[in-house]
């Protein structure tokens, strides 16, 4: 490559990097008002056209990575998910502007602005078929729906347009058009490109006059140029300056105003710990041991994997279920008639995500509350054909249960609530399924339509690989070894070591510790919050000083064994057993 080519893509993808992050902070601006968020549903379409097992291999090294880096995932995997879909948008657009000054020449440097308009509109266009296919806009049939789409539509073609005006200004800066060189007569010299000749020759000048021997004019002229080039210069990186400070003001002001701004609307919950109801292992003998994780998760703790960035927002008032496909009485209920006019079920669930390494935070404990879904799919009358129930959701997620389980387990329900308050948007307001015995891969959240289908259809995670069943994997996880609160006991001491184990609706019959490779002991279990929950277990070892490893094992309710091998969560689960080193030293 030329040095003149590599000169205008290094400054090209200076360039771009500074115009992207204030074309980024504009758009972040404009979706704070309810504009539509091209960023965000750029990612989000990239994961759903992106074949399965590249969307898998992005979500496992994204996880191994925080983990590696010493990160909780539960509180930062939404925040690297937001950055890599800045990522999706920056660099495409910083490559557009080395790409730009690569294809623009110096010599049509007086229409960069207008090659760079274009660029800009064809960009505007991209991102507003990008917006219209995950479906960002505002509904037509919303209040001022119209007016608002079209208020979107040109806010991005505007903001676009502008970002491509910029980046032809900034090349017109770097490369400003050279001024026509002086006319001359017929046969004279051509002094500009050789102004030694009058000097070194003595040849008469067109006037007939002799050219003198001092070198001043060649000095002045030198002077001058270097002058000009030293305007041109110093202009073009205060014009460069300039306009990189004005892309990092937009950036830090757009997430700023993004933070002071950010508000979850919908239902709120108040960050209790008790439920609303008693809890039905309260006088259980076993206790906790201190830094095992809590019985019950708090709602605004409870982990959020799914596949959007932001939480979808619904209009509740507005919004409808509607039961189709092969019922003899399709129907569209609302928000009231599912809450009000359907038997309530409160039951406590552990909800675990497929993609939860052993020991990992993808897990939590809270009430469910809502009608089974057998009662509200009577009502439709299901026709004898129909096998299974087709669950879509606002966001695009789709999911199938078999309709002899729903008929046949009422603990299969329409969740409408969570610690007695009504969902959030981050967990599925207005409405979620709950489906015992299996991951959260199969639990659709932001319900809109239930369709009774005779065939089955692959959900959204099956589709892309992974479990059919995806049935929740015995799993045992060490929590804690607390070695702050030794038990003195018939002139012993013991270590307590607490942890949680879970195998779904199956239940735990037994959970074993074992300590540096010795016999497996048994542990003490904590009576669970209900047949749908995890337990808490607690093994109090006695004390030796040094470094010791800690295992743990657990056997579902029909004495099955969790599987110890290891394997990774994709595609039906993590397993293996769960260890701890600990240096246990004298007080």
């Amino acid at each position: 490559m030329k040095t003149g080519a590599v000169s205008r893509s290094l400054t090209g993808l200076a360039a771009g990097a500074l115009l992207a992050a204030a074309l980024l902070g504009l758009l972040g601006l404009g979706s704070l008002i309810g504009l539509p968020n091209v960023v965000f549903a750029l990612f989000e379409l990239l994961v759903r056209v992106l074949p399965g097992r590249v969307v898998i291999f992005g979500l496992e090294a994204t996880l191994r990575l925080l983990e590696g880096l010493g990160f909780n995932i539960k509180d930062t995997t939404k925040t690297v998910e937001v950055a890599l879909a800045l990522m999706s948008v920056f660099v495409p657009v910083a490559v557009a502007g080395l790409l730009f000054f690569l294809i623009v020449v110096p010599a049509n440097a007086s229409r960069a602005r207008h090659h760079g308009g274009v660029l800009g509109l064809l960009l505007g266009v991209a991102f507003l078929v990008v917006v219209s296919v995950e479906g960002r806009q505002v509904s037509l049939g919303a209040p001022g729906g119209a007016v608002w789409i079209i208020v979107g539509a040109l806010w991005i073609l505007g903001v676009c347009v502008a970002w491509g005006w910029t980046l032809g200004r900034l090349y017109e800066a770097a490369y400003p058009a050279s001024a026509p060189a002086p006319s001359r007569a017929p046969g004279a010299p051509d002094i500009a490109a050789h102004p030694e000749a009058r000097v070194s020759s003595g040849e008469p000048t067109p006037l007939g006059e002799v050219a003198p021997l001092a070198p001043a004019p060649e000095a002045s002229t030198t002077i001058g140029r270097e002058q000009k080039a030293d305007v041109v210069l110093i202009d073009r990186r205060h014009f460069i300056i300039r306009m990189g400070g004005l892309a990092a003001t937009l950036v830090v002001l757009g997430a700023e105003v993004a933070q002071v701004l950010r508000v979850e609307s919908g239902p709120r919950v108040s960050p209790v710990v008790n439920a609303p109801i008693p809890f039905p292992n309260a006088a259980s003998p076993v206790r906790p041991v201190p830094g095992t994780r809590s019985e019950y998760t708090p709602v605004p703790d409870h982990f959020r994997v799914d596949i959007n960035l932001t939480p979808r927002q619904i209009d509740g008032d507005a919004w409808r279920l509607r039961i189709s496909g092969l019922v003899a009485r399709p129907t569209a209920l609302t928000y009231e008639n599912v809450t009000q006019d359907y038997v309530s079920r409160d039951q406590f669930v552990t909800l675990a995500c497929v993609e939860n390494p052993i020991g990992g935070p993808f897990i939590g404990t809270t009430l469910w509350s809502g009608p089974s879904l057998r009662d509200v799919l009577a009502d439709a009358q299901p026709l004898p054909t129909a096998r299974y129930a087709h669950v879509l959701s606002d966001d695009g997620f789709d999911e199938v249960i078999e309709l002899a389980a729903i008929q046949s387990d009422p603990r299969i329900i329409l969740a409408h609530a969570w610690n007695g308050q009504p969902l959030t948007p981050a967990h599925g307001f207005p409405l979620r399924v709950y489906v015992p015995d299996t991951y959260g891969m199969r639990q659709p959240k932001w319900i809109t339509e239930i369709a009774l289908v005779a065939d089955f259809i692959p959900g959204y995670w099956v589709k892309r690989g992974w479990d059919e069943r995806s049935q929740v994997r015995t799993t045992s996880v060490i929590d804690t070894v607390d070695t702050t609160a030794l038990i003195a006991r018939g002139g012993r001491t013991y270590v307590p070591v607490g942890g949680i184990a879970d195998a779904g609706s199956r239940g735990i019959s037994k959970v074993e510790v074992q300590v540096d490779g010795g016999p497996w002991e048994p542990a003490q279990l904590r009576q669970p919050l209900s047949r749908l929950t995890w337990v808490i277990w607690r093994y109090e070892w006695p004390w030796q000083e040094g470094r010791h490893v800690f295992a743990v094992r657990a056997y579902d309710g029909q004495g099955r064994l969790e599987t110890t091998d290891v394997n990774p969560a994709f595609p039906a689960g993590a397993t293996g057993i769960d260890t701890e080193t600990v240096d246990i030293l004298r007080s």
